[in-house]
């Protein structure tokens, strides 16, 4: 029997409009029923549902779509797709599966897939985020397209998954227009691709891998890291400070160039926030952290972790910081302003009570980012832009308040 190629039809929003297009893609080759696109139509979701937090870099807006799978052949996949996204991120309202059926969120090359059932747990599908609204978040795809699909073993009344509303990433462009700079670039950005100092400063890259990019709550980014020998991760208080913040956001490991200057990340891994367990008093100015667990933690422990320094650093120390700036893949600021030139220092160990300085390169999305020193014990906890005095809450004084929570022995 001979089988037609088979190709996809997706929806193409058209920002600020309404306006519908349609794009074919390529159908993978595991699927074997047909796609119709997402109806009626995708919109902006209003303006008091984008998501919005001070200090904290906007990445994406929601679109509000309507479209349900069920075990019809012809309703079992869709396709959500917005041009030019960074990334495509997916909400259920609703799941009503049989007890073998499953949906699963992918790229169109299969490079990401997060496989649900009706019974979501993290123990045995994938991650997913909350956001206190019935239903549940898939984690993101990146990219500017996503494939669902219902898996259904046969017809089984009533069976459905409805999506209701999905993240989209923006681009550069976007995230400069929706984002107010502050200066944090001090005269010459010399950051680096992580990979670019693979070889000549191996230490250097090996401690950037336990740093992970935060995308919180859908619409906004930040920067993560392990702590310890344990289940915890620290960023800024400013990124997010409850529960149900952590609960609905994703950290995502291992999202870094594979060559130097390539533009080629790959999707590394994702997993969801867990558990917050302490948050600093006071506001951004202090220490400005929030301490944390993840979920699936067995599929991050590879990339190693970092150790707060026990007492304070001193004017001058060298240093360097590894980070997502505008949530890019992540870089290494190791130079001041020209590779092989001047590197990074502490400028003032005692800028403030609770504060570092330091003129090393940072840009929104590097909030959260670990200070390092020479030893590679994180100093401080970079928090603050504003060349030449970019800011870093004392890592000693953190772990003053956090020791009972973390294992630092490393």
């Amino acid at each position: 029997m001979k089988h037609a190629l088979r190709r996809l039809r997706a929806v193409a929003v058209t920002v600020g409009a309404c306006a519908l297009g349609f794009t074919l893609l390529p159908l993978p080759a595991a699927a074997e029923t047909p796609v119709r696109p997402l109806a009626p139509q995708s919109e902006r979701a209003p303006e008091s549902s984008q998501f919005s937090a001070e200090g904290v870099t906007t990445v994406g807006e929601l679109r509000v779509v309507d479209g349900t799978l069920s075990d019809r052949r012809d309703q079992r996949t869709q396709i959500i797709r917005h041009p030019g996204a960074t990334y495509i991120k997916v909400h259920f309202s609703a799941l009503r599966l049989g007890p073998s059926d499953y949906v699963t969120v992918s790229s169109p090359d299969g490079r990401e897939s997060y496989r649900y059932d009706s019974h979501l747990s993290t123990s045995s599908g994938s991650p997913y985020t909350t956001d206190g609204q019935p239903g549940f978040w898939a984690m993101s795809v990146d990219g500017d397209t996503a494939v669902v699909t219902l898996h259904s073993s046969g017809p089984s009344r009533g069976t459905t998954a409805t999506i209701d509303r999905f993240w989209r990433g923006y681009d550069p462009t976007e995230i400069t227009q929706h984002n107010f700079s502050i200066l944090s670039v001090c005269s010459t950005d010399a950051r680096r691709d992580a990979v670019c100092y693979q070889s000549s400063h191996p230490t250097e890259f090996a401690r950037g891998r336990a740093v992970a990019r935060l995308l919180i709550s859908g619409g906004g980014m930040c920067t993560t890291w392990r702590v310890g020998n344990t289940n915890r991760m620290l960023t800024n208080k400013h990124c997010f400070s409850t529960q149900a913040a952590v609960s609905g956001s994703e950290m995502q490991f291992n999202y870094q160039c594979a060559t130097c200057g390539g533009a080629n990340p790959g999707a590394g891994t994702k997993v969801s926030g867990a558990t917050l367990y302490k948050v600093s008093s006071g506001g951004s100015s202090q220490l400005d952290y929030a301490l944390f667990s993840v979920n699936n933690f067995a599929s991050i422990q590879t990339f190693g972790t970092l150790y707060l320094a026990t007492s304070a650093t001193t004017t001058g120390t060298r240093i360097y910081i590894p980070g997502h700036g505008d949530g890019s893949p992540k870089r290494l600021s190791i130079y001041e302003d020209t590779q092989g030139g001047a590197t990074c220092t502490v400028k003032n160990a005692n800028y403030n009570t609770y504060n570092i300085s330091y003129s090393c390169d940072t840009s929104g999305g590097n909030s959260g980012s670990p200070v390092l020193n020479a030893s590679h014990r994180v100093i401080a906890l970079h928090h603050l832009g504003g060349c030449p005095s970019n800011q870093g809450a004392k890592a000693h004084l953190i772990y003053n308040e956090i020791a009972s929570l973390i294992d630092n022995n490393g």
